[in-house]
């Protein structure tokens, strides 16, 4: 049986670009007999809010989406996390890492999907592991499962290609897992078989494959579906963010617009002036 999935983070209000995501998740679901669920990644600190929350689900109800079961919340699953760290520290494959960001960015010498790679500064350091972020051996990693394979529905098949993140962080110093063990541990904990999301996450696939690999997960296949973009201050096409104060559902849904209709507008992709799909 498919089942899918929409996992908004409680850090701001939903806006078009959610909407059109949780649709694509929810059709996605009812036209194979599927579930559709809702997961609360919450685990962002303060900036998780109990008023977005209540909000996320209200809007959803506004478009018309009908979930089935009771949303789970990330800060339910601590433990999950903290058992998978200490799994990939059994086996050798993490590494304190103390390093910020603007050393990282002057010692980078290569580009990658999330921006400059991490250089390997700290791997074979003395670090102090208190309060430091916990990276993984990506080349280790792939060496010890050998080659991945994994399915996009649009896309096809791809050969996973981890390490082009180089060793990306998997537990934060302030949370308790990076999204990428989150994500891959949530959605296996929830019977996901078809993960979909935004175009801008497909890269990030190639390191979950290793983690399903790494921690016997079952392997999904996923969805990646074009993104909602807008022109920002420079007229550059990008895609809609609750930072740059894209108009919120809970602002249209409050001031008496029909959320059915909404909802069909974007199944149809009838959508604003300035907004397009890419």
């Amino acid at each position: 049986m498919i089942r899918t999935r929409f996992a908004p983070s409680p850090n701001g209000p939903l806006h078009l670009g959610h909407a059109f995501s949780a649709i694509v998740s929810h059709d996605r679901a009812r036209s194979s007999g599927g579930e559709f669920l809702v997961r609360i990644e919450d685990i962002d600190g303060a900036r998780s809010r109990q008023e977005f929350v209540d909000q996320a689900l209200e809007d959803l109800a506004w478009l018309g989406l009908e979930w089935d079961a009771v949303p789970v919340r990330q800060s339910a699953r601590l433990a999950a996390y903290a058992d998978a760290e200490q799994r990939l520290r059994a086996m050798g494959l993490l590494y304190p890492c103390r390093c910020t960001r603007a050393e990282i960015a002057t010692a980078a010498t290569e580009q990658g999907p999330d921006g400059p790679i991490y250089p390997g500064t700290c791997k074979h350091r003395d670090i102090d592991p208190a309060g430091a972020a916990w990276r993984l051996d990506v080349n280790a990693a792939m060496a010890q499962v050998g080659p991945l394979e994994w399915v996009d529905e649009i896309a096809g098949s791809q050969t996973a290609r981890p390490d082009r993140f180089g060793d990306v962080v998997l537990v934060r110093k302030d949370d308790p897992a990076s999204y990428h063990l989150a994500v891959t541990l949530d959605d296996a904990a929830d019977g996901i078989t078809v993960v979909t999301r935004g175009r801008d996450l497909f890269e990030a696939s190639h390191v979950h494959r290793l983690l399903q690999a790494l921690l016997d997960l079952p392997v999904p296949v996923w969805h990646h579906h074009p993104l909602l973009v807008e022109p920002d201050a420079r007229g550059n096409r990008v895609k809609l963010a609750k930072r740059r104060g894209s108009p919120s559902l809970a602002d249209r849904r409050k001031s008496g617009e029909d959320g059915i209709a909404l909802a069909t507008a974007l199944r149809d992709r009838r959508l604003p002036a300035g907004i397009s799909l890419e």
